[in-house]
């Protein structure tokens, strides 16, 4: 082809000069014939090159005339290369982080204003726990016992703390002071601008609405831990509404410097005449252009009220101010609040071998890359770049290209490696494992062929199909074709926003949070970057690539091999970002093998072991790589969540009764129940769960539901469930308490249980915490369900109200056709079925039944048991334990506008006032 191509350029260079003599030879006359002529012989030598240029895309002869050279190169530059990094022990710890929960409390001036969700965002990507107050007429609950709830206050409008109420100002100052809590304030951007303005109550002064430009640091102070100082952030500041300080009191110091972008229009006439204000512009410095360094962040020592404080002349847009931040609240938090300098970082470079001629690694791309790694080795212990194979592509390039497939082979040990599938097929279009497996061992065939590792242990799915959503055969067939323990993902609870991304264990395999970097499979020119370099470098200078490294401390990022040929910009990216961290924080970059990675990463967070499976069906992304085979159609509709022993069991059997209704097949372990979001059984996945809920077309059931009587009071469980199942209705059955609970006992006795047939009613529920762990178990078992208002109000943070239905439990054992034709209502199943039909009171049983053939079938014989009744100490023990559990219901009741306060909580509560009377 190349051949071809060269005697076509040089044809057309030929016609071209022929062309050019003949209109030298002919008459400097240009008459309509020569004209058009002229005219032809361009348009033919365009189209000649049109196709010469198309015909260059698929080989490597003329690129190089063709494109300009437009290659970015890495240029930033430390101002300090080998300064001192930390000028004194900046881990900020002192005895006073003893005194407060290291817990931040947020004042926001509405839930919607856009700095309190910055300040927020920021909070949860660094997982550090807040809570948000809406400024008010009074303050929330500041202490616990002797132990203060919050480490630091934050301000996002720091006037609202200087225009509190006198009774509030000083009971939040008398917190700050005798739990050594610092306040974080930031000056808010208005309309009206102020010259020399006092700060009420303070020695401090200010000027609004500022452009300003240049910001540097104090390398002095002892609030920069993460932020290195002895950099210049040049250029301008974001924004025209910045705030500078001016102090008279030696308790201030500056922490950030920038200057004046413009100058100060003052009016000559007002400044003359005016001496209050020329006073004011002198003391800022801000009168004939003077241009000395401004504060933009300043500390408050504490020297004047015995408050430490640092405020921000304006929000978190500026970069450098989410840096600053992190450290104040180290700062002001003793330590209590600070991150590891510590970060690891990791970048695979996915789809080597895979992509189209003119997107693969030529010889000179491979020596880059090897070259690159080299120079970031040096500055990041243990740095390599991490490769993924998919053999079938390899070759699949023109000739230089695949001379770029043999180097890379012949420099396999310098690299990681981990592997993909052999033909890049999505493992969640297989149904069948041995396919699976078989498409495994040709990858692994082909590594083992060209020397490549083959024991990394990590492996990455193509587009993260199967991951999450699990496919549970990608996670089978791994352990058994590669022996994988670690993979990671985008996708995990969802790609956005990134900051929520986390890790999970399934199978016993790791899953990592994967970050992305801002390029992707077709970034492969700089010129055709989405917004330009401007906004590739905007990320990697204080954007989002450099916060997702410093918010994170183990990053593994996504690349693609055609990120490093042509502009090769996953090299540019990555070593204008690590420099760029390495001159304005003192982060530590090392970087390690996925697995020791990931066994950090779960040392580091181990509550995150245990995944929050989400509905594939309420995320697009997540439906496009989630098997066809399943539906969320099979997901049930809604729960009967308990608790034990108040008629769910009989309430699921009336439920059933219903042509459109239908429960979950039976567990061979849990009978009825599948006891899924709060036991063991929720590690087993989705797949595993919707096994009990088979899809059948030719079936009528349009709902799906499922009765476990423990989720009630699982304190994991309203978050699971509200994970997977966000829009589904929940049913609750309540009956007295006391009675519940020597409900519970009874039947642990009938079942043979050795506590229950050694230890009276009595002697359980009034052992101690010393007690054996058997008994305290059994006597919790017993009480704690009880306690329905805590239990309640779980649900209720999660769900809205009108998504769950209370049952009155003795009016479904003596009314059950009343509750049932309610229940339709709530649920808003169709049709309608008449109960009076299917269900009849049995005297034998004492209770209700379902109509069958036209006589009763009643439950089994454990059900509707009589027992002895219980004693009467007992009873008054229970109603007295319950007193304020009972009192809370009522007001939750009252809160959330249920009327009908039930028969039995009436009398509980009579009663009990009826003894203490």
């Amino acid at each position: 082809m190349i051949d071809d191509d060269q005697s076509l350029i040089r044809s057309s260079l030929v016609y071209l000069k022929q062309r050019v003599k003949r209109i030298k030879h002919t008459r400097c006359v240009f008459g309509p014939s020569t004209l058009r002529k002229c005219v032809v012989a361009v348009v033919i030598f365009s189209i000649i090159l049109i196709i010469i240029y198309s015909r260059q895309t698929r080989t490597p002869y003329l690129a190089k005339f063709i494109k300009s050279n437009t290659r970015p190169e890495p240029n930033i530059r430390c101002g300090v290369e080998h300064g001192l990094r930390i000028l004194q022990n900046h881990d900020h710890k002192t005895d006073a982080r003893l005194k407060s929960d290291p817990k931040v409390l947020v004042f926001v001036e509405t839930i919607f204003s856009k700095l309190g969700k910055d300040i927020a965002e920021l909070l949860v990507h660094t997982r550090i726990k807040y809570k948000v107050e809406v400024t008010g007429k009074s303050l929330p609950v500041l202490t616990n016992l002797d132990k203060g709830r919050y480490g630091v206050i934050i301000f996002e409008n720091y006037n609202k703390y200087l225009q509190m109420d006198n009774w509030n100002r000083e009971l939040l100052d008398k917190y700050c002071r005798e739990y050594s809590v610092g306040i974080i304030g930031f000056i808010p951007a208005e309309d009206e601008t102020y010259v020399g303005s006092q700060l009420k109550g303070f020695p401090l002064f200010i000027h609004t609405n500022l452009k300003l430009k240049d910001a540097t640091l104090n390398a002095a102070s002892e609030i920069l831990r993460l932020t290195r100082a002895g950099e210049t952030a040049w250029g301008d500041l974001p924004g025209n509404d910045w705030t500078i300080f001016k102090a008279n009191h030696s308790t201030y110091e500056p922490l950030e410097w920038a200057h004046r972008n413009d100058f100060f229009p003052i009016n000559e006439s007002m400044f003359l005449s005016n001496k209050l204000f020329r006073i004011s512009c002198n003391r800022l410095n801000l009168a004939g252009g003077v241009k000395t360094p401004l504060p933009t962040v300043i500390q408050d020592h504490g020297l004047f009220d015995n408050i430490q404080r640092i405020i921000f002349g304006s929000g978190l847009k500026f970069w450098l101010h989410r840096l600053l931040f992190l450290d104040s609240l180290s700062y002001l938090s003793h330590g209590h609040l600070s991150l590891s300098l510590e970060r690891s970082i990791l970048v695979d470079v996915d789809d080597i071998f895979v992509g189209d001629i003119g997107t693969r690694l030529k010889p000179d791309d491979v020596e880059a890359l090897i070259n690159t790694q080299k120079r970031l080795s040096a500055s990041v212990p243990g740095f390599k770049f991490n490769l993924g194979f998919s053999g079938k592509y390899f070759h699949h390039g023109n000739s230089e290209e695949d001379k770029g497939d043999d180097l890379i082979l012949e420099n396999v040990e310098k690299f990681m490696w981990f592997s993909h599938m052999w033909n890049h097929q999505q493992p969640h279009l297989y149904d069948n494992l041995s396919l699976l497996m078989d498409d495994m061992v040709l990858n692994k065939n082909f590594a083992k062929q060209h020397r490549i590792p083959i024991d990394s242990g990590y492996s990455i799915s193509p587009h993260h199909s199967g991951v999450y959503p699990v496919h549970d055969l990608l996670y089978i067939a791994w352990k058994k074709v590669w022996k994988i323990r670690v993979t990671s993902t985008e996708e995990y609870p969802h790609l956005r926003p990134a900051r929520l991304r986390r890790g999970f264990i399934h199978r016993n395999i790791m899953v990592l949070p994967r970050q992305t970097c801002g390029l992707f499979t077709h970034t492969m020119f700089i010129d055709k970057y989405p917004g330009g370099r401007e906004k590739l470098d905007e990320s990697i200078q204080g954007g989002e690539l450099f916060q997702t490294i410093v918010y994170n401390p183990i990053n593994i990022f996504m690349t693609h091999m055609s990120n490093y040929g042509n502009d090769r910009l996953g090299l540019y990216t990555f070593e204008s970002v690590i420099k760029f961290v390495q001159c304005w924080t003192n982060i530590r970059l090392t970087s390690a093998p996925p697995l020791q990675l990931a066994e950090n990463y779960f040392k580091l967070y181990p509550r995150e072991s245990d995944p929050i499976w989400g509905n594939p069906c309420d995320d697009v992304r997540h439906q496009k790589i989630w098997s066809k085979n399943k539906s969320c159609d099979s997901l049930p509709k809604f729960l009967v969540i308990g608790p034990q022993k108040t008629g769910t069991t009989a309430l699921s059997t009336f439920l059933s009764l219903h042509p459109s209704i239908a429960s979950n097949v039976p567990s061979p372990t849990t009978f009825e129940e599948i006891q899924f979001f709060n036991a063991q059984n929720y590690l087993r996945g989705l797949d595993w769960y919707m096994s009990f809920f088979p899809s059948d077309t030719n079936s009528l059931t349009r709902y799906f539901f499922e009765k476990s009587a423990t989720y009630f009071d699982g304190e994991l469980v309203p978050r699971r469930v509200h994970a997977l199942l966000p829009y589904a209705k929940l049913i609750t059955i309540l009956i007295s308490p006391a009675k519940r609970a020597y409900s519970w006992y009874q039947h642990t006795k009938a079942h043979r249980d050795n506590v229950a047939n050694n230890f009276s009613f009595h002697q359980v529920i009034t052992a101690s915490d010393a007690a054996t762990k058997d008994l305290r178990d059994l006597r919790n078992r017993c009480l704690n369900p009880g306690k329905y208002a805590q239990h309640l109000e779980r649900w209720m943070s999660y769900f809205p109200q009108a998504s769950i239905h209370i049952i009155d439990g003795d009016q479904l054992k003596s009314n059950p056709i009343e509750v049932m034709n309610e229940l339709q209502k709530f649920l808003k199943i169709t049709p309608f079925l008449n109960y009076t039909e299917h269900l009849r009171f049995d005297k034998r049983k004492g209770f209700f039944c379902q109509v069958k053939e036209g006589s009763t079938k009643c439950l089994g014989r454990n059900k509707g048991r009589q027992y002895p009744p219980m004693e009467e100490r007992s009873l008054k023990y229970l109603q007295r334990y319950y007193l304020s559990h009972n009192t809370a219901l009522v007001k939750l009741f009252n809160k959330n506008g249920i009327r009908l306060i039930p028969k039995w909580l009436k009398e509980d509560l009579s009663d009990q006032n009826d003894t203490d009377s």
